[in-house]
């Protein structure tokens, strides 16, 4: 039985490729955010608005979790050599992008509790000054998502049809959470108008409710995208493409295979193979070349 790996000297960095330029992206989101963030709190308890409240509080546990991102970055950045991590640092964002996405299931169900009771117990609000604020932070969402989003676009795998699968988890979750800030102000600016204007003052907290289940969901699913990875998920288009080459030219049959995301565009793979004489590790080195997206290749190889 023979073991080799693609190369008997090589280093364990698999950060994505924009790293830090999404790094930078984050950094000036998290300036943009906490800055609104802190207008749209003063100004939710001066005009008493519920709308404009639910979207500062929302905004400030985004501040939180983009900060998170950031640090994510650094942390990853700093110790990407570092031999206490057997496969570097490429997860450290999806850790960071699990993290937002449970502080945004929370700021979900507090959002929810709040307007079910604004609903019920009704207040005055300032619909005209409100309406300002909500429309400021609107813009500020708006060029946070174009501040990520231009990254987003430009971190995908594109050597992999899956493209959602080759994304920065920890961009991400940032960009997800710009999102929902920008869902929430949008609401929050049709409930205050439709209470100036229509006398709808029940729409507000109403509002703050859909809003409150639209952003569980986004939650829902980042959390369940980003366990997948921490949990070393098979990634199955990339294992079937291993398989194929494998034992498609004949000789060779796997008998156990590992495929893993280590980075934003990075997977490990460990592929156990039994072959007849003609076939060797090396062998199925060359048969696995064309698998761009591995970039940690483990060849166990046994002969029948």
């Amino acid at each position: 039985m023979s073991r080799t790996d693609i190369d008997y000297t090589h280093d364990h960095v698999f950060l994505g490729s924009a790293h830090d330029e999404n790094a930078k992206r984050t950094l000036w989101v998290v300036a943009l955010t906490v800055v609104m963030m802190i207008g749209e709190i003063t100004a939710g308890y001066i005009t008493g608005s519920m709308a404009l409240l639910a979207d500062g509080f929302h905004m400030a546990t985004h501040a939180g979790a983009l900060g998170i991102a950031a640090a994510a970055y650094g942390y990853a950045k700093r110790h990407a050599t570092s031999q206490r991590y057997s496969f570097g640092t490429g997860k450290v964002g999806d850790l960071g992008g699990f993290a937002s996405a449970l502080i945004l299931g929370i700021v979900a169900l507090g959002i929810g509790v709040e307007s079910v009771m604004r609903l019920l117990q009704p207040t005055p609000v300032q619909f005209g000054t409100a309406t300002l604020i909500a429309v400021v932070g609107l813009l500020v969402n708006i060029v946070s998502a174009l501040l990520l989003g231009h990254g987003h676009d430009h971190d995908h795998d594109h050597d992999h049809p899956h493209a959602h699968n080759g994304n920065d988890n920890n961009l991400r979750s940032a960009y997800v959470h710009v999102i929902a800030d920008a869902l929430t102000s949008i609401l929050a600016i049709a409930a205050l108008l439709a209470g100036r204007y229509l006398g709808w003052v029940w729409l507000d907290p109403v509002m703050g409710i859909v809003g409150a289940i639209v952003i569980a969901r986004w939650a829902w699913t980042l959390m369940g995208v980003t366990a997948g990875v921490l949990l070393d998920q098979t990634d199955a288009h990339v294992a079937e493409e291993i398989r194929e080459l494998v034992e498609k030219p004949g000789g060779a049959t796997i008998t156990d295979l590992h495929v893993w995301r280590v980075g934003p565009q990075a997977r490990a793979a460990i592929v156990s193979v039994l072959g007849e004489a003609t076939v060797n590790a090396d062998s199925i080195r060359e048969r696995l070349k064309p698998v761009h997206e591995v970039s940690h290749l483990t060849v166990e190889f046994r002969q029948t």
